[in-house]
């Protein structure tokens, strides 16, 4: 069955090298947004479980409805981004390849209405972000590095009152290799004393590494099944920390 979330550990995958009793200083921290810093993907969890019921698929099971749209979101994401209005388009073509139903001005609405409860949500910041940030940014430098469509992403840092806490905001279309190695080459990041943090393996974790960063994972229950992939090894002289928690930050930084 596919589907967008999970909620097993990584840390099957993960190794914790740092063990020590005194917090580093003078890092660079990256740090992501959604599902990070506040919660996300519940709220496309619930468009979705909305949507299927809408659908009520004669012949198709709610799972298949579900991996159906997991395929046309990636092809949709391949062609035109991250983002609601990405998400839109993904509702929209599964209902008009899984039914025969014709689309009417009144079906489109309805449909749309989804991804528009999604904008409508208020931000809801993860435990202890705000204080930790706040005392984060006391030792360290950082920078918000985010995936995504540049107006959504910057409205819900600007909602989110976080925005304060960072010298920098990087807004990506995509994050891979080499979107990590031009934001360390822009911001004159030291590799040894650079972390990437976040959730997704696939997004935050092992493109860091592969950009010869330090990364550090903390797990979200609910992590799209987009950004799912087995946790790498970090490679030789670099470092890589699961955390149950953003709060856990203190503790070694």
């Amino acid at each position: 069955m596919s589907i967008r979330y999970q909620t097993a550990p990584y840390n099957q995958h993960v190794s914790s090298p740092i063990q020590t009793d005194r917090r580093l200083a003078n890092q660079t921290l990256l740090i992501d947004a959604d599902d990070t810093l506040w919660e996300n993907n519940i709220y496309f969890e619930r468009a979705i479980t909305s949507f299927i019921s809408y659908l009520d698929h004669r012949i198709h099971t709610a799972e298949e409805v579900r991996g159906h749209l997991n395929r046309v979101e990636h092809a949709t994401i391949l062609s035109h981004g991250y983002g609601l209005h990405s998400f839109r388009r993904s509702l929209v073509a599964c209902f008009e390849q899984l039914t025969d139903m014709p689309l009417t001005d009144e079906k489109h609405r309805r449909i749309e209405s989804f991804a528009q409860s999604i904008a409508d949500q208020e931000i809801e910041l993860l435990p202890k972000v705000e204080p930790t940030l706040s005392e984060l940014g006391t030792r360290h430098r950082l920078i918000l590095v985010t995936k995504g469509d540049k107006i959504e992403q910057t409205d819900k840092l600007h909602r989110s009152g976080l925005a304060p806490h960072f010298t920098a905001v990087e807004v990506l279309a995509e994050k891979h290799r080499q979107a990590y190695l031009s934001v360390a080459s822009h911001h004159g990041c030291e590799a040894c004393n650079t972390w990437m943090i976040g959730n997704s393996p696939r997004s935050d974790v092992n493109p860091a590494l592969s950009a010869g960063l330090n990364a550090i994972f903390i797990p979200h229950d609910f992590t799209w099944v987009l950004e799912h992939e087995v946790v790498n090894q970090p490679p030789p002289g670099q470092h890589l920390l699961e955390l149950a928690s953003f709060a856990d930050l203190t503790r070694h930084f």
